[in-house]
């Protein structure tokens, strides 16, 4: 499979994936505002993706709504069947993503640092 074919594919997924987020969690007791698909990775024989998700909140509460997303799995498979046109349904595998969390630490340090001197 050709590889911006792939791409556009991920991409396609990550749409779908981001918006069923509020369909699936609506009655669940977690926000589903608190959840961001930040990448997905598709396996390039269609049967895998790896789903990267940000949590907004503290460790507990983000394991808690991964274990919410987990357990929906087949809820997120089902709406992928049944928006997007692919030979293989991916099984979906979700996963915490903490590349957001390290940037906002990082935009925090830069915060602190005195400004520069004029000359």
């Amino acid at each position: 499979m050709a590889v911006d074919r792939l791409e556009r594919v991920n991409s396609l997924l990550k749409r779908v994936i981001g918006e069923a987020v509020f369909r699936v969690l609506q009655g669940d007791d977690v926000n589903p505002g608190v959840v961001t698909v930040t990448e997905v990775a598709c396996a390039k024989n269609l049967r895998n993706a790896t789903v990267k998700v940000s949590v907004f909140g503290e460790p507990a509460e983000q394991n808690r709504v991964m274990g919410h997303l987990i357990r929906r799995t087949h809820e997120f498979e089902r709406i992928v069947n049944s928006e997007v046109r692919l030979k293989f349904t991916p099984q979906l595998r979700f996963v915490i993503d903490h590349s957001l969390e390290k940037g906002d630490a990082v935009l925090a340090l830069l915060d602190q640092l005195p400004p520069p001197a004029a000359e």
